[in-house]
């Protein structure tokens, strides 16, 4: 791919670009939050992380009858506010609860950006409802964008980087390889394995990149070089930032695998 291809591809990440403006300066107005909720379209994400989907669509409801802690996520370009609530979303006709990671390809770039926005909110209130340090109960302040806890320390939410990489061998069209791997908790479908990009996340004291070098030779026992920066991702299960790299490998390096990460890894043509 050309440079210009490459840029094109990255910009169109899924949640690559935010659904709506965040607003910070309002999480603390309480008065202007408490406006804004009363026009506001809400969210509600359940305990399992699934929203209501219909048709391909995120289903958005009123503030009416709708309880729970309220998680401002911004305002449009309307002005309209967003918030997402911890909840059961009611049923609706031909609608189904869904994971993103089930229906984020079908929906729209505006819909995936905000189901990956509320999804990482809520599942991180979800975890700090107390302290880590003291066991003591936090509540939620700017719009919940803080917990804080009596003693008036404050916890925000924090976002782990991971890194995920296209190692190939630098053959330009369908005669270049890819190396793969199959994770060792996939079960094969029909007899048939499936095989991704390689991932991991990023290890204290550590580059993005050099944790790509690090997990490719760890997981599949492969040297790279050229490492390089495509784009990023929000993936929110459960609060991850996706690094997107390239990397260059040598196929006739053995590949060895570490079987508690993968049951295989190969190099693949486009073909």
């Amino acid at each position: 791919m050309t440079e210009e291809q490459l840029d094109a591809a990255a910009a169109g990440l899924a949640g690559a670009w935010p659904a709506l403006d965040r607003a910070a300066h309002r999480r603390g107005d309480l008065e202007w939050l408490d406006k804004a909720w009363e026009r506001a379209l809400i969210i509600i994400i359940a305990a399992d992380g699934r929203a209501m989907i219909q048709s391909n669509r995120l289903v958005l409801t009123g503030s009416a009858g709708v309880s729970g802690e309220r998680l401002f996520l911004g305002v449009d370009d309307s002005g309209t506010p967003y918030f997402a609530v911890a909840g059961e979303p009611s049923p609706i006709p031909e609608g189904q609860l869904a994971h993103l990671w089930e229906v984020g390809a079908d929906l729209t770039a505006r819909d995936a950006r905000l189901f990956s926005q509320a999804l990482g909110l809520v599942q991180w209130h979800k975890d700090h409802r107390f302290s880590p340090t003291t066991g003591a109960p936090t509540v939620v302040e700017q719009g919940g964008w803080v917990r804080r806890e009596a003693n008036g320390e404050l916890h925000f939410p924090r976002t782990d980087p991971a890194v995920i990489m296209l190692v190939h061998d630098g053959v330009s069209g369908l005669e270049g390889r890819a190396l793969l791997g199959s994770g060792a908790l996939w079960a094969p479908t029909q007899g048939i394995r499936r095989y991704s990009t390689l991932a991991g996340f990023v290890e204290p004291g550590e580059t993005a990149e050099a944790a790509v070098a690090r997990e490719v030779l760890e997981e599949a026992g492969v040297r790279v070089r050229r490492v390089t920066y495509f784009g990023s991702q929000p993936h929110p299960f459960p609060r991850s930032l996706m690094l997107g790299f390239t990397a260059l490998g040598d196929p006739a390096e053995p590949i060895v695998i570490d079987p508690v990460e993968l049951a295989d890894a190969k190099w693949f043509t486009r073909r």
